[in-house]
């Protein structure tokens, strides 16, 4: 990928599925493309996609696995990084994915102008080509974040 980076890096989108994946396991990619994408770039977050971690992250299925301080402070942290964007009207229905509720993570890379959607969802994954925006995997990511062109 060949991207225009500032001095702070790309705009990226995260997936929830992907920052979920992070918090639950220190040492896969989605985690290690998460430290590298806070390292070194600009996460994206839109209301939309914060409210989709939220509910996602309050789960009883995760009580086991992370703390109520622990997401509480997930939260805080992500919210305090994130470069927050509303969605024009213009990109408000508009719609890209085999699952509509997948559509707001596309609508923020390109209210933003992010350059890279990271997610494990196969629905998103298999988005037609958006002029722009790359859409692809944890493992792929840090291939192409890590690339010097």
């Amino acid at each position: 990928m060949r991207a225009e980076r500032s001095r702070s890096g790309i705009r990226v989108v995260l997936d929830t599925n992907v920052w979920i994946s992070a918090a639950l396991s220190s040492g896969g990619a989605p985690a290690s493309a998460v430290r590298f994408v806070l390292a070194q770039h600009r996460v994206v977050l839109s209301t939309a996609i914060f409210a989709e971690l939220e509910s996602r992250l309050w789960r009883a299925k995760f009580d086991r696995y992370l703390s109520i301080e622990t997401r509480r402070q997930l939260l805080h942290d992500i919210a305090a990084v994130a470069d927050w964007i509303e969605i024009p009207e213009n990109l408000a229905q508009t719609g890209w994915s085999r699952d509509a509720d997948d559509d707001h993570f596309i609508r923020a890379a390109l209210a933003s102008g992010a350059q890279l959607l990271i997610t494990g969802d196969a629905d998103l994954l298999e988005v037609p080509e958006i002029p722009g925006l790359v859409i692809t995997d944890p493992a792929r990511s840090l291939q192409l974040l890590r690339s010097p062109d």
